[in-house]
Parts: C-alpha cells; structure tokens; sequence
C-alpha cells in the first residue's frame, strides 16, 4: 500500500491530541487529513488483546465508513510494576470524561500498595493502515522510561505529565511538543509507516 502526494487520510481517532500529532507527522509528505469527528465516524468496540489489534479494528472500520485509506493508532503507557498496566487500557482508566489526572493517581496508588521501588515504563504506539479493500499494515514503536510523581508539565496530552524518557530528566508534559515528536513511540512508529507507505 502507499499514499501519494495529495492523497486524503482518515485518521480514525476522536483524540484531539492524537490527531494533532499524527497531522505533524504526515505534514511533510502533503497528505491531506480528515479526523473520525470530521466523517462523523464512530467509535468501534476495542475487543483486541493488543495495542496492534485494536489499532487494526479502528483502521478498518474506519476505512470502511469513509472509503479512504485510514490510518488508527492504538497507544498507551505500559508500568512494569503493575505487569504491563494500564496498557492497552490506557484510554479506558481515565474513564468516559477521558480524566487522566484520575488514571494517574490510579497508577500512583497502585504501585504504592505494591511497595515497589521499580518505576520502570515505556509507552508504545501501534499503527495500523487500512485499506477499503481490507488490506492491513502494522508498525509499532516503544520508548522506554521511567514515572515520577507528582505530574509535571502541561504539554502533551494523557499520561505525558508522569513519563521521563530514558536520558531525559522532564517529563512528557514539560518538554515542547517538537521535542516530543523527536522521539516519542509514535515517531518511532511512523518512521516504520512512512519508509513503508509514503512517496515523497
């Protein structure tokens, strides 16, 4: 599969922050982007076990509702202490008001009443490409890091105020947003997307 200059993207997720990334991310390659609030598409049921799984059902129900090429990414933050939690419940634990200051203070008690020391994490970022034909690509990106509390910084967007990445000593939500896309799971995973599907 690939996109030409001056093909139209679904992007199929309603998070704004997401989508504002992703758009970053495609700006240089002259795709032009509509988000699942633009087409009015809904959300589908995330039934997989994976964050490639569910990546997988949103791009092709995404694909399928619009017609276009659809493009889903499937993220969250992964706590080694808490086995791989939240994961790809991620979204899920800041519940239906998306209160991610709630999920963070989950994770915070959580691992208190584990009396662990490991604050070890990473966040990872599956994406996934559908086709209206069906056809699917997947590529995947993690970086790996550490949680502090409290939460620091307003920049970003979901559990961005609790991650320092390896090397780094800020938090997700202290650093600019350019400096995030720099490295963050989500460039690592669209770097694998655009050597695959992007013409420049």
């Amino acid at each position: 599969m690939k996109l030409v200059k001056g093909s139209t993207l679904a992007i199929a997720s309603h998070n704004r922050g997401k989508v504002q990334e992703i758009v970053a991310l495609v700006r240089p390659f002259a795709i032009r982007v509509l988000s699942a609030d633009d087409l009015m598409l809904p959300e589908p049921e995330e039934t997989g076990k994976t964050f490639a799984d569910n990546a997988i059902i949103k791009a092709v129900a995404a694909a399928t509702g619009s017609g276009l090429m659809a493009l889903a990414d499937d993220s969250g933050l992964s706590v080694a202490a808490l086995q791989g939690a939240p994961g790809i419940y991620s979204a899920r634990w800041a519940g239906p008001q998306k209160n991610f200051a709630a999920a963070m203070a989950r994770i915070e008690g959580e691992l208190k009443s584990l009396h662990t020391t490991d604050s070890s994490a990473k966040f990872v970022c599956a994406l996934a490409l559908a086709a209206p034909s069906g056809d699917v690509e997947t590529f995947v990106g993690e970086i790996g890091g550490h949680i502090e509390f409290p939460p620091r910084g307003s920049n970003g967007f979901g559990y961005d105020p609790i991650f320092v990445a390896d090397g780094m000593n800020e938090t997700f939500g202290e650093i600019a947003p350019a400096e995030k896309h720099a490295i963050s799971h989500r460039t690592h995973a669209f770097e694998k997307f655009a050597k695959a599907v992007l013409t420049s």
